[in-house]
């Protein structure tokens, strides 16, 4: 029996080893895959890999071993192989095996890109700044159309570079063109801010590209020379830059605190309540939703568009709450002469002319802002809209502001005779 057994091949110690390595190669592709597969839906939707507590008993051990758990949950073979069941040395669930698969993924993905431009033309954008950790970090994008005519822009990488000159960044640019096997003879657009390292007519990143490459224009985002327009007239009016600043310490003062704003929430409803009993306003789906003053960014100009409509359509109930708080008690004696000031100051006629006018200019750029950032966009028609909203300011804008002009000096006067 025993010299059967040695003749027999299947029992042969080579064939057990043989067996053993095929399904340990087997267990390990399918514990690789499923890892994969949870990193490929966190990147994907841009959530964060790991919690603070990562250990056996933790209730929150991050979202990768979540999705891990959970995918085991769902599959028996899957779970058969991962975490306490997998190998001790061989979990492929270390931050540094994480890192490992999305390099690969960023590498495979950016491969494909590369590839679906090909040899055809292409634009380039780029910006730069400073992250958390106080780094230089250029971004680079590459817009191009496909095969199929579509237009694409594709996110390529972040470059960690030394300084934000014009030559620290045009080396980065070749780095990484040359990494991609890229050629700077392709291009055929340069997308960057107004700042001087960039658009500089000698030394900027502009200038440098068009040296090697007179096809590589120039061109400035419309959307963003918009904002730097209304910026740079917003301040150099005085008028408008301390309506714009009064707004900004209303919206400050009244929501500093839950309470305030609370309180604001039910002072608004209760106006709503009273105009709909009056039948000044109408009722329906998605109307008089619960709503809170904006906060307004330097950044985006659309931000200041969005609080004036909401200081308006809540003005009264911004009026209650600061006439509370400059005869609340508790506050302090500096607080309620700034409170005061604040309420005497939008109880004005300019700061409600100002209020109605800059809504208005502020709604046309609004408008024209978001035609300019479509997708679908391009130059012959953004210079169309341009010459269009610009004729509508100087014409049909100019009779609308009158006539708010008009009817806020009539309800003035109709107060002040009251």
């Amino acid at each position: 029996m025993n010299c059967k057994a040695l003749m027999n091949q299947n029992e042969h110690i080579q064939s057990i080893l043989h067996k053993q390595s095929k399904q340990m190669r087997s267990d390990y592709r399918i514990c690789l895959t499923a890892s994969i597969d949870c990193i490929r839906v966190l990147l994907r939707q841009g959530n964060s890999f790991r919690g603070h507590d990562e250990t056996e008993g933790s209730l929150n051990p991050g979202n990768f071993l979540i999705q891990l758990e959970f995918l085991g949950a769902h599959n028996k073979e899957i779970n058969d192989v991962i975490l306490k069941n997998a190998p001790k040395n061989c979990k492929l669930t270390s931050p540094d095996i994480q890192k490992d698969i999305v390099r690969a993924c960023a590498i495979e993905t950016i491969n494909i890109i590369i590839k679906d431009i090909g040899n055809s033309l292409f634009s380039i954008l780029v910006d730069e700044s400073r992250d958390v950790s106080m780094k230089e970090q250029m971004s680079v994008v590459l817009r191009y159309v496909d095969s199929s005519g579509h237009i694409n822009e594709r996110f390529i990488g972040i470059e960690h570079v030394s300084s934000t000159t014009a030559l620290s960044l045009k080396d980065a640019i070749d780095k990484m063109f040359a990494k991609y096997n890229l050629s700077i003879s392709n291009v055929r657009g340069q997308g960057f801010d107004g700042a001087s390292n960039m658009q500089g007519k000698f030394n900027g990143l502009k200038a440098l590209i068009l040296k090697e490459n007179p096809c590589a224009f120039y061109i400035h985002c419309f959307a963003h020379q918009l904002q730097l327009a209304l910026i740079a007239v917003a301040k150099k009016n005085l008028p408008i830059s301390n309506f714009f600043r009064i707004v900004s310490d209303v919206v400050n003062v009244v929501g500093s605190s839950c309470k305030r704003s609370d309180l604001l929430k039910e002072k608004h409803s209760d106006f709503i309540v009273e105009e709909l009993e009056r039948g000044e306003i109408s009722s329906g789906r998605g109307l008089n939703q619960e709503t809170t003053l904006q906060r307004t960014g330097d950044t985006r100009w659309g931000s200041h568009y969005n609080s004036l409509n909401t200081l308006i359509s809540m003005f009264s109930a911004v009026s209650d709450v600061l006439e509370m708080i400059s005869e609340d008690d508790s506050s302090s004696p500096d607080q309620k002469t700034e409170t005061f000031n604040l309420l005497e100051s939008i109880l004005s006629f300019d700061f409600a002319f100002n209020l109605h006018l800059m809504k208005h200019v502020l709604g046309i750029s609004s408008e024209l802002s978001t035609a300019l950032q479509k997708k679908d966009q391009d130059i012959v028609n953004a210079m169309d809209l341009l010459y269009f909203y610009t004729d509508f300011i100087n014409v049909d804008g100019i009779g609308l502001m009158l006539e708010n002009y008009e009817q806020l000096l009539s309800v003035s006067y109709n107060q002040e005779s009251f």
